[in-house]
């Protein structure tokens, strides 16, 4: 029940990552790669300034607005500098790297022990409204009541911040500017056909894609309690594998239902990861491997499903046409006799 709990809980978080990385590769259609080294400089800014007695939801912010940065120089690197979209996000990945380890004053790890973060600050709001005690009650009156978590209000706060973010983007590519960008994702030369600047357009997509990584990262890093370098090594697979699962359990037919498609597959892959450390055959380790299993799972099971169906429907129509050959040659030989 906890490790569940635990999985659902980071989930929701990691959901705002899938999200920015929904925006990259779904709406603008551009292989981002700079998200590994975002995520990390969102987790080390707001780290190193909690550290520095900062707020923590300023420090939160900050992070949040230097991935904005990050992604911005992403895309202007791709439209003016005309350079390739896959190698322009490398670069900017390796160039965060080093200013990550800049930010946190040339430390691999920034430990957030004994600070007050945005997740203590939550707990503490939480813990005075007592509905903690009526949740486990709840729970333990069906049957539940093993290993309940402490607090419940991380999980329900950051499943109403998820959301917000959700709607927010929702209702932002239903805009001029939004439906712009989708546009330019799904045909540039079409949408310059209508005046619009497709290179801005690019950028500002790329720069809100990699503001909800690194909002993700600040908030994982005050989750965990620390921040660390490597800590965004295989980000743009875990938001990917998100993006697939969620699309292929709950479909993409309108923008509100996509997104929270994301959401919800970041969360049911958090809770595959959880279960699949519970097997004695894992260890910790094996997380990257696991998700690179989900990933593969997820792009060539659907396929494979797909071809089935094909198969299944070319048998059906080979036996509508055999029947109606057959219907036909009965219906000559009946033609025949009666004359």
């Amino acid at each position: 029940m906890f490790a569940l709990f635990s999985a659902l809980e980071s989930g929701v978080i990691y959901a705002i990552m899938a999200l920015g990385v929904y925006l990259s590769f779904r709406i603008l259609d551009f292989p981002d790669l700079t998200v590994d080294g975002s995520f990390v400089t969102g987790a080390a800014i707001s780290a190193t300034l909690i550290v520095h007695g900062q707020n923590p939801f300023m420090a939160t912010i900050a992070g949040m607005l230097a991935g904005f940065i990050a992604g911005c120089i992403t895309g202007i690197l791709h439209t003016k500098g005309k350079i390739n979209p896959l190698l322009s996000g490398i670069l900017m990945m390796i160039a965060l790297y080093s200013i990550n380890l800049r930010i946190m004053d040339q430390r691999s790890n920034v430990p957030l022990l004994g600070e007050d973060t945005s997740f203590t600050l939550i707990t503490g709001f939480w813990q005075k409204l007592g509905i903690d005690g009526a949740v486990n009650n709840l729970f333990t009156a069906i049957g539940l009541g093993g290993s309940l978590p402490k607090t419940w209000g991380i999980f329900f706060i950051m499943a109403i911040v998820t959301l917000l973010i959700k709607f927010a983007t929702d209702w932002f590519l239903r805009t001029e500017v939004g439906l712009a960008i989708r546009a330019t994702g799904d045909n540039k030369r079409m949408i310059r056909s209508f005046s619009a600047n497709t290179d801005s357009l690019t950028v500002l997509g790329l720069g809100l894609s990699n503001a909800l990584v690194a909002f993700a990262g600040a908030l994982i890093a005050q989750y965990g309690g620390f921040a660390d370098v490597g800590m965004g090594i295989g980000m743009i697979i875990i938001g990917l594998a998100s993006v697939i699962i969620g699309e292929a359990l709950f479909g993409t037919k309108s923008i509100g239902r996509a997104t929270l498609a994301v959401i919800l597959g970041a969360v049911v892959y958090r809770i595959i990861i959880a279960f699949a450390l519970q097997i004695e055959f894992f260890e910790t380790g094996d997380l990257k491997l696991i998700t690179a299993l989900i990933v593969v799972c997820s792009l060539v099971l659907p396929k494979l499903l797909d071809a089935r169906k094909e198969q299944a429907r070319k048998a059906k129509r080979r036996q509508l046409h055999r029947q109606a050959l057959e219907r036909k040659g009965e219906e000559i030989a009946a033609t025949k006799i009666s004359s």
